[in-house]
C-alpha cells in the first residue's frame, strides 16, 4: 500500500514503479501529497490510468523549489527512464523538405530527412504544394536539378527552364544570386524580392532590355500568385505555435501549427492516450526537443508554471495565449477543421466497417495479409497495418515463406498469420481490432485455425478477388455487402495495398536470384 501522507505538500515530481522496481510513470505536481493521492482516492479513472495504478508497486519523489523546476526535471527523468505510461510522442506523419545543396552550383531538390549538407526549407504538409513551389522555383530561376553536371544540355535547358551552368551559359556569382532569390522564397519574404525584381524590371526597361524586362516581369507575376496562395499571412514579426486538439474515446488527437512571423509553415500530428493532464505534459514533452515560438495559442487554461517553463527553454519571455475572439481564435478553429479533416475523416468508413462486419469494437487497428509467388517460386507473405482509416507503414511486416513447398496459399497464410500473432503474443505487443486475409473460404479457414490454436480471439475476415465477397468465420455464404458500399471499398483499399507490398517483396527477391 502506497503511503501518501508522508508525501510534501511542496512543488516536485513523482515516479511510480512496478513490482520489479522499473519506473513506468513520471509525473509533476504543485501539491505532491494532494497530487498522488488523488490516483488512488478516485474512482473516476480513465482507462489507461486505471491500468498505471493497479501496476504500481512503488513511489519516490523529488521536490523542487517552484514549478518550472518540476516542468525541467519532469522532462529529464521522462527522457531518462522512458517510462511505460508517459505519452509517446512520435509523429503522426513524416514530411519532406526542399533541400539546396552546398555546391560551386547548388541543385535544389526534395529530400526527406535532413543530414546536415546544404540547407533545408520546411517540412512541407502538402506533397502538391511543395512540388508545385519546387517546380515553380526551378523555372522562375533557372536551377539545376540533376544530380551530376552533364557534359550537354539537357531537355529543361532546351526549353529554357534551366540556365544550364553544365555548359558555362552563366557565370558562378549570377547563379549564386538565382539561389540567394529562391531562398528569399522559401523563407517567406516574397515581398521583399517583389520590391527587388520591380526595381530591376524598372531599370531594364529604361536601358531598353526588354527581353530582360519581360522575364523579370513573369517572376513577378508568378510570385505574386504564389503569395496569394499562403493559406495564414498576417504580418506578424515573431513566431507563434497553434494548438488544438479532439479527444474521443480515451485517445487524444492532437495537432500543432508553426507559424513563421505570419505565414503558415509546417504542421505535426499526434496521437496519444488520454489522461489527466495531458495537454501540459506534451507541451512539456514536445518543447523539451522544439524551441518555444515567442507566442504559444492554446485552445484551454494551463497552469502558469507552463509560461515560466517555456520561457526557461528559450531563454526569453514565452506568451501563453488563449483567446476567446477575433483572429487567434479563428486560427484555433481552423486548426481544430485540420484535426476533423485528418484524423475523423475516415471515421464513417470505420462505422461502416464496424456495423457490417458486426464487431464489437470500431476497428481502429486492422492488418492485412497477402500471399505472392511465380509458379510457386520465390513465396513471400506480406502484412500491412492501417490505423484509423490511414496507412501505418511503421508497422508493415513481410516474410519470406519458410515451411512450404510448391503452391498451398492456405499453408503460406496459415504460416505468416501464426509467426506474426505468436511473436506478438510472446512480446506482449497489441493486437488489432480486425485481421483481414486475402483470399476466399479456404485462406479464411486455415488462419482461423491458426488463431484458434493459438487462443487468439481477434476478429478476422476474408476479401475475395473479382467479385469482392466478403467472407467471415461461421458462415458458408459471404456477407449482404455491395462492393461498391464504404465498407467493402475500404475493404478493397487495404487489400490492394498488401498485394502491392507483396508484389514488391517478391520483386526484390526475383531480382536477386537473378544470375547476370
Amino acid at each position: 500500500m502506497i503511503d501518501t501522507q508522508s508525501l510534501p505538500t511542496e512543488p516536485g515530481c513523482y515516479l511510480f514503479s512496478d513490482s520489479e522496481g522499473t519506473i513506468i510513470y513520471v509525473g509533476k505536481a504543485k501539491n505532491l501529497r494532494r497530487r498522488v493521492s488523488s490516483y488512488f482516492s478516485r474512482h473516476d479513472l480513465d482507462p489507461k490510468t486505471g491500468r498505471l495504478v493497479a501496476a504500481i508497486a512503488g513511489l519516490d519523489f523529488i521536490v523542487t523549489d517552484n514549478e518550472v523546476e518540476a516542468f525541467i526535471l519532469e522532462n529529464t527523468l521522462i527522457k531518462k527512464h522512458q517510462p511505460k505510461y508517459n505519452i509517446d510522442l512520435k509523429d503522426a506523419k513524416r514530411y519532406a523538405y526542399i533541400h539546396i545543396t552546398d555546391e560551386p552550383y547548388p541543385r535544389i531538390h526534395t529530400a526527406r530527412q535532413p543530414d546536415g549538407n546544404g540547407r533545408y526549407y520546411g517540412p512541407f504538409v502538402s506533397a502538391r504544394e511543395r512540388e508545385d513551389l519546387l517546380r515553380l522555383l526551378k523555372s522562375l530561376f533557372g536551377l539545376r536539378s540533376c544530380r551530376r553536371l552533364p557534359r550537354r544540355p539537357c531537355l529543361r535547358a532546351h526549353i529554357g527552364s534551366c540556365s544550364a551552368p553544365c555548359t558555362g551559359r552563366i557565370g558562378e556569382d549570377e547563379y549564386r544570386e538565382r539561389v540567394r532569390r529562391a531562398e528569399a522564397v522559401l523563407k517567406g519574404d516574397i515581398a521583399g524580392l517583389i520590391r527587388t525584381l520591380r526595381e530591376e524590371m524598372a531599370a531594364s526597361a529604361e536601358r531598353q532590355e526588354y527581353e530582360r524586362a519581360m522575364e523579370l516581369r513573369n517572376q513577378i507575376t508568378a510570385l505574386e500568385g504564389l503569395r496569394e496562395r499562403q493559406h495564414v499571412d498576417r504580418q506578424k514579426t515573431y513566431n507563434e505555435d497553434i494548438v488544438n486538439y479532439i479527444a474521443s474515446e480515451g485517445t487524444v488527437f492532437l495537432m500543432l501549427f508553426n507559424v513563421d512571423r505570419g505565414t503558415l509553415a509546417g504542421k505535426r500530428e499526434y496521437t496519444f492516450d488520454e489522461t489527466e493532464g495531458f495537454l501540459e505534459e506534451f507541451l512539456a514533452r514536445y518543447y523539451a526537443d522544439h524551441e518555444p515560438p515567442e507566442e504559444v495559442i492554446l485552445p484551454v487554461p494551463v497552469d502558469d508554471a507552463v509560461a515560466g517553463y517555456l520561457s526557461h527553454l528559450r531563454g526569453t519571455k514565452v506568451r501563453v495565449v488563449v483567446p476567446q475572439r477575433g483572429e487567434k481564435k479563428n486560427l484555433l478553429d481552423l486548426v481544430k477543421k485540420n484535426v476533423e479533416i485528418a484524423f475523423f475523416g475516415d471515421r464513417i468508413k470505420l462505422d461502416e466497417l464496424k456495423r457490417h462486419l458486426h464487431l464489437p469494437d470500431l476497428p481502429v487497428a486492422i492488418e492485412c495479409f497477402d500471399i505472392s509467388h511465380l509458379s510457386g517460386t520465390a513465396m513471400v507473405g506480406s502484412m500491412v497495418r492501417f490505423l484509423w482509416g490511414k496507412p501505418d507503414k511503421r508497422n508493415y511486416r513481410r516474410f519470406r515463406i519458410r515451411t512450404v513447398e510448391g503452391v498451398d496459399d492456405f499453408a503460406a497464410i496459415a504460416e505468416v498469420v501464426r509467426r506474426r500473432y505468436s511473436r506478438l503474443q510472446k512480446e506482449g505487443g497489441e493486437f488489432p481490432d480486425l485481421i483481414l486475409i486475402d483470399g476466399g473460404k479456404g485462406q479464411l479457414a486455415a488462419a482461423t485455425a491458426v488463431l484458434r490454436d493459438l487462443g487468439i480471439k481477434v476478429p478476422i475476415a476474408a476479401i475475395a478477388k473479382r467479385e469482392e465477397e466478403v467472407f467471415v468465420p461461421g458462415f458458408s455464404h459471404p456477407l449482404p455487402l455491395e462492393k461498391h458500399e464504404k465498407a467493402s471499398l475500404f475493404l478493397q483499399e487495404i487489400r490492394d495495398e498488401a498485394h502491392r507490398f507483396a508484389i514488391t517483396y517478391h520483386r526484390t527477391l526475383r531480382k536477386k536470384t537473378v544470375v547476370p
